[in-house]
């Protein structure tokens, strides 16, 4: 079946196109018996919390990836990502569809496996509402989902995103956009690079690098790590299936 974009067959149809840090207790100094009963008080070191999710890196094969996040436009989007990267939910992953010109799209954990053709199928078992409000820009972070015949609401796949190569107009008010690549584009251009290569599963336009664009690791950061955002630029035009899914 096509959707809107793409279409919904094996993996290509993916869609969804789209740990906590602690720190351990310090132990207080152990009072002798020398020491007065009245300064036999044990003290510890405070600890720290858990950074403000104001973004996330992507630790990728090709390099970082820096997202800030829209938590006041998407509340419900982010909550739910952070809470995924958190929980290690993304290690181990791959962005496994690569579309130049289009979108990069990863988050299924159906990529952890030898198969790249059920890649895209996947999620967490959960589907997110939607939140619509913020414009596809180049730089763009917005979820995959199913097709509207299947999907009326709109509702967002659970796990997988994708990240806009260019201003992508097209899908404003389609797909919920919940934060923005504000550095490792060089990551980004070197990803999309691999779709060029004649050793990786693809189907039509759909390239899957597999552990090639593997995503090592994905951490929640604060405001101070987060960069100015570039000017974006829009990409040369094109045209491509829509950030969808088969299965949740």
């Amino acid at each position: 079946m096509r959707h809107t974009f793409r279409s919904v067959r094996t993996w290509s149809c993916l869609a969804l196109l789209v740990t906590s840090v602690g720190a351990a207790r310090a132990q207080a100094p152990a009072a002798t018996a020398s020491t007065p009963a009245a300064l036999r008080t044990a003290t510890t070191t405070p600890v720290p919390a858990e950074p403000a999710a104001a973004g996330v890196v992507l630790e990728t094969a090709e390099g970082d990836i820096t997202l800030k996040l829209f938590p006041l436009d998407a509340p419900k989007t982010v909550a739910n990502f952070v809470k995924l990267v958190r929980e290690g939910f993304y290690d181990g992953l791959t962005f496994h569809r690569v579309v130049p010109g289009f979108v990069i799209q990863g988050g299924d954990p159906n990529s952890r496996n030898d198969n790249p053709f059920d890649d895209g199928k996947g999620g967490p078992g959960y589907t997110v509402p939607a939140e619509f409000g913020r414009k596809h820009v180049r730089g763009a972070v917005a979820t995959a989902r199913m097709p509207d015949v299947v999907n009326p609401k709109r509702e967002s796949n659970g796990s997988q995103f994708y990240i806009a190569l260019k201003d992508l107009p097209s899908l404003d008010g389609g797909y919920t956009v919940f934060a923005q690549v504000v550095a490792g584009w060089d990551a980004i251009d070197r990803i999309v690079a691999l779709a060029a290569r004649k050793d990786i599963a693809r189907e039509n336009d759909n390239a899957n690098p597999g552990k090639l664009a593997l995503i090592k690791h994905a951490r929640v950061v604060g405001a101070n790590a987060l960069v100015p955002a570039k000017a974006a630029t829009t990409g040369a035009a094109g045209t491509a299936a829509a950030p969808d899914s088969t299965t949740h």
